[in-house]
């Protein structure tokens, strides 16, 4: 299915949306047409409906509109609340015209639930999608996979090499890829992972050779060695020694890379603060679904794989 529902931001400076908010008269086009627009809410009033800005026009998505709730919670304020500032969809719903003026009635509810109707419910294991990371927590990161709704990418789905915060790899409204890891359609509940894009352990390995020194960033340190993570999906074991800490960025030389034991042996050369080991996530899987994933080489005696 192609996607028309992206994460709430993307279509709002596209040219339909531009031409749909460019003037009243199309934008009552949309409302009969039932498309989907884009603007940025600017206000939340006493009554916590939302005031939108749009174009060169202005709506208000009343309270009762602001959320589409599949398992039929109630919608929280603070949902609402933190929507200010940011950019959000939602439908025409109605155009009043009065003697002081005309009020633009919108509606993100609406928007969500065709959303799930038409996306989301269609969404099966080991699907690819695009989603932005809305806001993290120790547990994992809460992402918006089309229209403003939420599924959860848990911690441990995040990358292979372990990370103690989301924070560690994502920033808010970032855009990434995941894949459909579990979904329970009825409730629109949707379970994302992460680690299957970012390559495998021989891909990952392939990018370094013993003898190189290169950067990485201490992720554990224990009384029998020190895991330095050199990609998201790869972390080699360093001898242990005196001074270094979590979260410090390392130089690092190569010992040796050994596929069949999955393992690599680094010894530490330098670490601090003080030189950049910044990362872009590289994505190592460019299509649309997956069935499957094996992480460890295929003579590794240790096997770690997901089936979807």
């Amino acid at each position: 299915m192609e996607n028309i529902y992206r994460p709430e931001g993307t279509l709002i400076n596209t040219l339909e949306n531009y031409e749909y908010t460019s003037d009243l008269a199309l934008t009552e086009r949309a409302m009969k047409e039932g498309v989907i627009l884009e603007g940025r809410a600017v206000k939340c009033d006493s009554e916590h409906n939302l005031h939108v800005e749009f174009g060169s026009l202005r709506g208000i998505i009343p309270y009762a509109e602001t959320l589409y709730s599949p398992s039929g919670e109630p919608v929280k304020d603070i949902a609402v609340i933190t929507r200010v500032g940011k950019n959000v969809c939602f439908k025409v719903k109605d155009i009043e015209t009065t003697s002081s003026g005309t009020r633009i009635l919108l509606s993100r509810r609406d928007a969500q639930r065709e959303c799930c109707e038409n996306y989301i419910r269609h969404l099966q294991a080991g699907d690819v999608i695009e989603a932005a990371v809305t806001h993290m927590e120790q547990f994992g990161a809460f992402c918006d996979i089309g229209c403003g709704m939420i599924a959860l990418l848990p911690i441990d789905c995040i990358s292979v090499s372990r990370i103690s915060h989301p924070a560690e790899r994502f920033t808010v409204g970032q855009k990434i890829r995941c894949v459909i890891k579990n979904t329970e359609p009825d409730i629109c509940r949707i379970t994302l992972t992460h680690k299957e894009l970012l390559g495998t352990w021989e891909e990952n390995a392939a990018l370094f050779s013993a003898g190189e020194t290169a950067c990485g960033i201490v992720r554990s340190v224990e009384p029998y060695g020190i895991f330095v993570e050199l990609t998201p999906n790869l972390a080699g074991l360093a001898e242990y020694c005196e001074g270094v800490e979590v979260g410090q960025t390392a130089a690092v030389y190569i010992k040796s890379i050994i596929p069949e034991k999955m393992k690599i042996k680094l010894v530490i050369v330098d670490t601090g603060d003080s030189f950049s080991c910044t990362r872009h996530l590289r994505y190592t899987f460019d299509g649309e679904h997956m069935d499957g994933w094996r992480y460890s080489p295929g003579d590794c005696v240790k096997e770690i794989y997901t089936v979807f």
